[in-house]
């Protein structure tokens, strides 16, 4: 089984990492000095049960490493576009496209029924770049958990969190997401089949949604902003709303909105991701995060007042910034 992590940063180095070191055929498409380093020295995880350094294939040439059972994407969803042509190589006829992107997936509407079924996105996937050019009857859903940093070229930290729940966008229990979870498991990571992979998408989706731009518009930890009488009236006020548009949807929240900021206040002192790429002059991962929520109240005639104003203030911050 060969399996390729497109954008091998922190979490796919991660991923990539584990399942070398389990005797996978894992192969990893990087750039920049991190690829030089990962091919001069090997890739080196640091984990709080010790750290040790596998030999790995990476490349920045898709081309080099040829057709592919699994490719994983983890880059930022505004990355994702203007790639698929570069990924056509890695994409064979029985190839499975794992999305482990944060925020709402380009391929939401794929699998589901009613008048909103197989609608595209634009504000994820904008002129159906990926839509067309992957399909979306080849995508596994992938929800994301654990946190990692890339602390020097060719090395990463893991800092917390090993699970990246799975999910087929029809809900079944394919013998694709079996095979992926079984890699996946064998290589000491916990990846569950969920049969309901939106409800997981949602509940992650609520804190990125609404503490993400909080954060960069005030450069607040979230211990703060959680518990700060205005900044957190202000995110559950987005919560809601995003729930009232989810629950149109069909989906089912295990979990009440206070309840999910009280968990983000758990986490600490924590600077969230969109905050982090503002502070290091990175491209802002806005609209898989942000207005692909407000897309969707669109679509299901929900409004979102709250959501509207913050959009508009974290878009012009990260224009002022030249990083939208």
């Amino acid at each position: 089984m060969k399996i390729c992590i497109f954008g091998a940063g922190a979490i796919g180095g991660y991923m990539g990492a584990k399942l070398a070191k389990a005797g996978a055929e894992v192969s990893l498409v990087a750039r920049g000095p991190h690829l030089a380093a990962m091919r001069d020295k090997g890739l080196t995880l640091i984990e709080e049960a010790g750290t040790f350094t596998v030999s790995v294939t990476a490349s920045d040439d898709p081309a080099e490493l040829g057709p592919q059972d699994y490719v994983i994407v983890t880059l930022k969803a505004h990355s994702v576009p203007p790639v698929v042509g570069k990924m056509q190589p890695l994409i064979g006829e029985g190839t499975t496209i794992v999305s482990g992107v944060n925020g709402v997936p380009w391929w939401y509407f794929y699998g589901l029924d009613g008048p909103l079924a197989n609608t595209r996105l634009e504000s994820v996937d904008p002129g159906g770049a990926q839509w067309d050019g992957f399909g979306p009857q080849r995508v596994l859903g992938c929800v994301v958990y654990p946190a990692a940093e890339v602390s020097e070229p060719g090395t990463v930290r893991h800092i917390e969190g090993n699970r990246f729940s799975l999910g087929e966008p029809t809900g079944e229990k394919s013998a694709r997401a079996v095979r992926l979870s079984e890699a996946l498991n064998s290589a000491g990571l916990k990846a569950p089949v969920r049969p309901r992979i939106r409800d997981e998408i949602w509940v992650k989706l609520w804190g990125n949604l609404s503490f993400n731009p909080i954060s960069a518009l005030t450069h607040a930890m979230l211990d703060v902003l959680c518990t700060d009488p205005g900044t957190r009236g202000v995110a559950r006020n987005m919560m809601v709303e995003a729930q009232t548009i989810a629950e149109k949807l069909g989906v089912k929240f295990p979990i009440d909105v206070d309840r999910r900021i009280d968990g983000g206040a758990a986490v600490g002192a924590h600077r969230t991701s969109m905050l982090q790429d503002l502070d290091a002059g990175r491209p802002m991962e806005i609209d898989a995060l942000v207005t692909s929520v407000q897309e969707l109240g669109r679509l299901t005639e929900v409004p979102t007042p709250t959501i509207d104003t913050v959009l508009a203030l974290i878009r012009l911050r990260a224009r002022s910034a030249g990083l939208y």
